[in-house]
């Protein structure tokens, strides 16, 4: 089996996210010591946001020289997630919505004819049957009970991307309200990592 493990956090070793998603990654691999891991991190090797250029190329008009190496990274970014049987992201909470190292993979797998296709009865998902688990990191609360319901387009946002392409059953492991308080966010951080060594192993 591969598994594909994304980072997304700008915070380095003081991330949240980074530090749960480690740890689903570990309850994993001693569940399948086979497991086949690609590890990306989207800062530290950031893939570049979408230019008008590349959807050109996309959409078959002539590929300048100088954006082969987009086009390259674009390529990969594409083929590790088609590969992997399951995918797991590091993924905080900017500004109410996620990363924008992580939109932009998102723009790279999220290709027309690879992960989703139209049709007669509108849009649908070609890459179903894969497993994803989300490790997200919030600095407050913002669940159905709460008056900052409207601003949460981290989770709603992922869930709907990977829906579209066939995932329906999405996995979040949440930390929430970090920001809140040092008791909110030690209580959040050992929440969320006993969600990670208590998964399902398939």
């Amino acid at each position: 089996m591969k598994l594909l493990h994304l980072d997304s956090s700008v915070l380095g070793p003081h991330s949240v996210s980074r530090q749960v998603s480690a740890a689903i990654v570990d309850r994993l691999r001693q569940a399948t010591p086979s497991l086949d891991i690609t590890y990306r991190d989207l800062t530290e090797t950031p893939l570049a946001h979408l230019s008008g250029s590349h959807l050109a190329a996309a959409q078959g008009a002539p590929a300048p020289a100088e954006l082969a190496p987009d086009l390259a990274a674009s390529a990969a970014a594409l083929d590790e997630f088609l590969a992997a049987d399951i995918v797991v992201i590091g993924a905080p909470m900017y500004n109410f919505t996620i990363p924008s190292q992580l939109k932009a993979w998102i723009d790279r797998i999220l290709v027309a004819g690879k992960t989703f296709s139209y049709g007669a009865n509108g849009p649908q998902g070609l890459a179903g049957g894969k497993r994803v688990i989300v490790a997200i990191s919030r600095g407050g609360y913002y669940g159905a009970e709460t008056p900052y319901v409207a601003g949460e387009h981290l989770e709603t946002y992922l869930r709907w991307v990977f829906g579209f392409m066939g995932i329906t059953n999405v996995e979040f492991i949440p930390a929430d309200g970090i920001q809140v308080g040092p008791e909110h966010r030690e209580k959040a951080i050992a929440g969320a990592l006993q969600s990670a060594t208590s998964l399902r192993a398939a």
